[in-house]
Order: structure tokens, then sequence, then C-alpha cells
């Protein structure tokens, strides 16, 4: 067949053809290979989304080790814009999927903009913190971010990643960074939501702010409930928020939480939005009030 598509139809004919048309032949297959070889190693350039990440964002390890999970993990901090200039402490949040932060080349489908968030709040004389931000597990997610099971969708390693957070990362983050050790919160959404909440209540002694946006609550409600009936919380201050527009559970369910805390002496603001989605385009909105309500005087 490749003899008769460049006009050689068999070998009888003159070599002078058959070399001709072999010649051809492997100038065709050469080409193809170095056009498959170079459209898979070449990055689309059209594709590929630029960093957002302010120059006070860094990495402090791409690969930082989870002992309680046997696994490494990307771990970014948030330093406020005058950190290098004077020798004050700061308070620090802990914040879950450290993709959508900082960066929307990183994150799934829009950043939250902690970064800048909170270098206009600091411009504006609002409160100044630390963000740590680990990334999530790719698919380990569900599976570290609750510790109760859902048959259909994992979990499970909630207390080994907090775990992580309280003896392995914060006492290193202290060490290295001039932190408020004192004055430290937790926080995220939708998984990272339900994760923070069960932190603060499972170290209530650790973590005095809790910042809980569209959390998942019906992967576990029934042991939400039951581990929020039985906390002891020391004036934990807590906002949180659910938007109308999430899902047909979602506000009814943190409804449901809101009124287990209420039992607690806690400094909760609970509200919900009538505009609200599960995005960070709404938890980005959202997040100058929450770190106001949570850091400010």
């Amino acid at each position: 067949m490749f003899f008769q598509i460049y006009g050689i139809k068999n070998k009888s004919l003159p070599s002078f053809y058959y070399i001709r048309g072999m010649k051809a032949w492997f100038l065709f297959l050469s080409l193809t290979c170095a056009n498959l070889f170079f459209a898979q190693d070449t990055p689309n350039v059209a594709d590929a989304k630029a960093s957002t990440r302010s120059a006070n964002v860094h990495i402090v390890s791409d690969s930082f080790y989870m002992p309680q999970l046997q696994r490494y993990r990307r771990v970014l901090i948030y330093l406020p814009p005058d950190y290098g200039k004077t020798r004050k402490k700061y308070p620090v949040l802990y914040m879950h999927d450290g993709q959508n932060l900082f960066d929307d080349a990183t994150s799934f489908v829009g950043e939250w903009q902690v970064d800048e968030n909170l270098n206009e709040l600091a411009k504006n004389g609002g409160p100044q913190l630390i963000v740590v931000g680990i990334d999530h597990g790719e698919k380990k997610r569900q599976d570290e971010l609750s510790p109760w099971k859902n048959e259909k969708y994992g979990g499970g390693e909630g207390g080994a990643y907090t775990e992580f957070i309280v003896e392995t990362l914060k006492p290193f983050i202290d060490k290295n960074y001039r932190t408020k050790a004192n004055d430290t919160g937790i926080g995220g959404s939708s998984m990272g939501g339900l994760i923070s909440l069960y932190a603060a209540a499972k170290y209530p002694t650790v973590f005095s702010k809790v910042l809980v946006f569209s959390p998942a609550f019906w992967f576990a409600l029934p042991q939400v409930k039951q581990q929020l009936t039985g906390a002891h919380f020391r004036g934990t201050k807590i906002y949180m928020i659910a938007g109308e527009k999430e899902s047909a559970e979602m506000v009814d369910d943190a409804k449901q939480i809101a009124d287990v805390l209420r039992n607690h002496k806690v400094g909760l603001l609970f509200k919900t939005d009538a505009d609200g989605t599960h995005s960070e385009k709404y938890w980005n909105r959202e997040f100058p009030a929450a770190i106001r309500y949570l850091y400010g005087k």
C-alpha cells in the first residue's frame, strides 16, 4: 500500500523509483513521529494560566512530610506586607485546599484571592495575619478532610490530618516564623469547612477561631452533631456561611449545626446568602468580612 501511495505499485519497477519512493516514505514517517513527540511534550501556551500569586506568598516546601499519613504535601505561607520591616508577631490561620487560595494558575475554577484580600485589608488598617495554605491530596482529598467515613465517598483520615497540623506543621511554623502561637485559627470551604469545625472541637485550646464556608455537613451530619454536642469550646469565634444556591440541603444542614453551636459558649456569626453559590467566587467575596470578624479588634 505504501508503494501505491507514493506512485510505486511493486518492487519489480526500476530501483530508481523504488529508492525514491522509500526515501519519501521515511521522510513522511520521520516528520510524523517528530510532530507526535512535540505535541506530547510541548505545553500548550494558550491553555496555561498565568500565576497570580502575590510576592508575599512563599512556598514553605513542595514536599512537606506528613508522618501521620506517611505522605508529602506542598505547603504555602502568606506573610503580611510589613513582615520584613518589623519584629512583630502575628496570629495565624491554617487553611485547606492550598491550590485554590492564592493562585489562579493552580486553582480548580478560580481562586479565593486570599493574598490580595489580606493585602487590601492591611493597606486600610485592617487585621494582619499569617496564612498557611495546605494543598489538598487530590484523590485523597475527601479521605483527609473527614474523620468519619461516608459509604459512597470515603473519608476517615481526618483525625490523622488534623493531628498533622497540630503536632507537626504548627510547631514548625511557630519555630520558623514570628507567630502568636496562642492566637491560631483554622478554616476552609466545603469539606474544608467540615474538617475545620471538627479540628476546633477536637483541639479547643489550639484553635480559637474558625472560618467555615459552605460546609459539607451532608458528608457525615449525624456524626458532626454528636461531636459538637459533646464539645468543650473555650470562647471560640466561628464565622459560618451557607449559600441558598449551593444545594438542597446546604442551608438546612448549616442551620442545624448552628443550633447545636448556640448551646455552647462560642462567638458564632452565622449567615445565609440568597445568591451564594458553591464557588471560589462566593468565598472570595465573603473572606474579608470573615477576617474582620475573627481577627478584628
